[in-house]
Formats: C-alpha cells, sequence, structure tokens
C-alpha cells in the first residue's frame, strides 16, 4: 500500500533565532541611496504555517526582512537635512523607527507562523556613492550655521557697546561716527583672525 501522499515529516526548531543582516542598499523617502542593516530575534509560533504555508520558511523570513527595510526606507528621509520639515527621519527616528519596522515584519511573517520577539535598525548610512558630497553640504551647512550665530552675538555685543556709550556719556557719537564704529566692531567681532590692536590717540578718525 503506497504511502499518504500529503504526509511529510519536517523538523522545524521552536528555538529563539538571531537574523543579523548585512547593510542592504535602499532609497529613503527623498530617493537618496543609502545603507541600512537590521538585527532580530524571531521563533516559530505556529509549526504547521511555517511546514505548509510557505516553501521554505528561513528563506521566507530573510525575503520578508528585507521587503519590510525597503518600505520602511521609502516612508522617511535618512535625515532633516535636505526635509527639514520632516518630523520623522530615518536616522535619528530612534524606538518609534525600530517599533513601525518590527510591525511590519511581524505582519510579513504571520502568515507563516513567525513570532518578531525584536527587530531593530543596527546600521544605517549614506550610499557610499553619495556619502562625500553629502558630508561636504552638511559641513557647508554647519560653517554658515555657525558664522550666523557669530553674527547674532556680534550685533547684540554692538548694540550694548553704544547703548553703555550714550548711557555714561562717554563719547558723544553722530550717525556718522557711529556707522563706522559698527563697521570697525563688525569686522573685530566676526573675524576668523585675531585682531591686532591700534592704540588711536586722536579723533576717531
Amino acid at each position: 500500500m503506497v504511502g499518504e501522499p500529503f504526509y511529510v515529516k519536517k523538523k522545524i526548531s521552536l528555538r529563539a533565532r538571531n537574523l543579523d543582516s548585512d547593510p542592504i542598499k535602499v532609497n529613503d523617502k527623498i530617493g537618496n541611496p543609502i545603507m541600512i542593516g537590521v538585527v532580530m530575534v524571531w521563533r516559530v509560533k505556529e509549526t504547521y504555517k511555517a511546514a505548509f504555508e510557505v516553501d521554505d520558511y528561513v528563506q521566507f523570513v530573510d525575503i520578508q526582512s528585507e521587503a519590510a527595510i525597503r518600505k520602511l526606507a521609502g516612508h522617511y528621509p535618512y535625515d532633516n537635512f535636505e526635509d527639514e520639515e520632516a518630523e520623522m527621519t530615518l536616522r535619528s527616528g530612534g524606538e518609534a523607527v525600530n517599533k513601525m519596522l518590527e510591525d511590519e515584519i511581524s505582519e510579513r511573517l504571520a502568515i507563516a507562523g513567525i513570532e518578531v520577539i525584536e527587530a531593530r535598525i543596527n546600521y544605517i548610512a549614506y550610499a557610499q556613492e553619495i556619502a562625500g558630497a553629502m558630508l561636504k553640504r552638511q559641513q557647508a551647512t554647519a560653517i554658515v550655521a555657525a558664522r550666523y550665530k557669530i553674527v547674532e552675538g556680534a550685533v547684540s555685543m554692538v548694540e550694548m557697546a553704544l547703548e553703555e556709550l550714550s548711557k555714561k556719556k562717554i563719547i558723544e557719537l553722530d550717525e556718522e561716527k557711529k556707522a563706522s564704529m559698527v563697521s570697525n566692531l563688525m569686522v573685530v567681532l566676526t573675524s576668523d583672525k585675531d585682531v591686532s590692536p591700534i592704540v588711536n590717540t586722536g579723533s576717531i578718525y
């Protein structure tokens, strides 16, 4: 008598397993190529589904995890450098982004009876082909921001100086002299180089 054709014996471990994926290249919300790697802890919860709902449940975990990463990356920018209004970014989203990743993977793996115990991003960076250019842009932005703060502080110091001079009547300044003094102070306060002091024993001119 021929054995039952639909009976297949499969040994399925219920122990927790780790998935530490190599970083894959994906596109973020605004199209920048980025590299993302994830670490995940999972286990088979329903052996019947793992055995019969998919061909190879281990391979299914790998494929669906990658698909979840690509979907998540497509919904958010890497950072808010180019999308300043972004409330959530992949780089700074922290636990919120990891929770969304975990939920997305869990939903995809449920069909195979897989339980996701934990899933989180453990590596994220711009792809190599744009990393250098993005670093230069970020450095330029940081320099501009720093210069803005320097000028902002210098303006406050000049205003304070003029106010004190006027209040204590140390020197009478007409509009032309004020303009000259403001110009000189701004140059001194915002200069990148040390200034050599010059003692003027005569008039302001």
